[in-house]
């Protein structure tokens, strides 16, 4: 469905206007241009891969680009992961936004994979590695301050998964829709019951998990990001 990018950037740009000043701040106008450019590819490669669900630029504009970027006032230490980036996302609107951080965008579709490693290209993002393995079998040689998962699994599953790559004072990012707090809720409850002393003081130190109420324009519907401390403090 073609439409004019000029029309999607106005779009972009109004969104943006209304969110957290700093998101709006971080994005200069090629940065801008990059983001249109990536909906644009992204539009021409799913004519022939099924990439992504939502078709219409439009649409994508605020349920890809503007609800990816939410998340960037928690995004401030490097290097991040992004955990099942599928299209790309958030992990590109992320890098684009902070050309200072290290990203690795990660994901086991070869499809997938391969359009965002042309994105990549496309873009100049100097900041990103794009690498298809199964979660599972994925051994990084650096553990990741950051990492981000959207719409991926249940936050129970994704703490379990995210603990073995993240620094020992890193943390888990979750883009959740509705039902967030009952996800939060399952994930305090998951903990050991024998919990050792070492851990509690950890917890005392970190926290616990934070969940964060999130405005998306053009988002219908709840959208929520649960900030979980990955140094320790939860036992599953």
């Amino acid at each position: 469905m073609a439409v004019d990018p000029s029309a999607l950037r106005a779009q972009l740009d109004a969104g943006l206007a209304a969110m957290p000043a700093e998101i709006g701040h971080a994005l200069d106008q090629p940065a801008r241009d990059r983001l249109i450019q990536y909906l644009q590819l992204l539009g021409r490669w799913n004519q022939a891969y099924n990439l992504t669900a939502i078709r219409d630029p439009r649409e994508q504009v605020a349920r890809h680009m503007l609800d990816s970027l939410a998340v960037l006032p928690w995004v401030t230490r490097g290097p991040v992961l992004d955990l099942g980036t599928g299209a790309g996302l958030p992990g590109i609107p992320l890098a684009t936004a902070r050309p200072d951080l290290a990203f690795t965008l990660l994901d086991s579709n070869g499809k997938k994979t391969r359009f965002v490693r042309q994105a990549v290209l496309d873009l100049g993002l100097k900041n990103v590695e794009v690498i298809q393995i199964r979660l599972e079998a994925y051994r990084p040689e650096r553990k990741f301050a950051t990492i981000v998962a959207r719409a991926l699994a249940s936050l129970p599953s994704l703490r379990a998964s995210a603990q073995g790559l993240s620094a020992a004072d890193g943390c888990l990012l979750a883009l959740k829709g509705r039902l967030a707090e009952d996800e939060l809720a399952a994930l305090i409850a998951s903990r050991s019951s024998a919990e050792s002393d070492a851990s509690l003081a950890a917890e005392a130190r970190f926290g616990e998990p934070r969940l964060h109420p999130l405005v998306v324009p053009g988002v219908d519907g709840e959208r929520s990001l649960i900030e979980v401390p990955l140094d320790g403090s939860i036992h599953v």
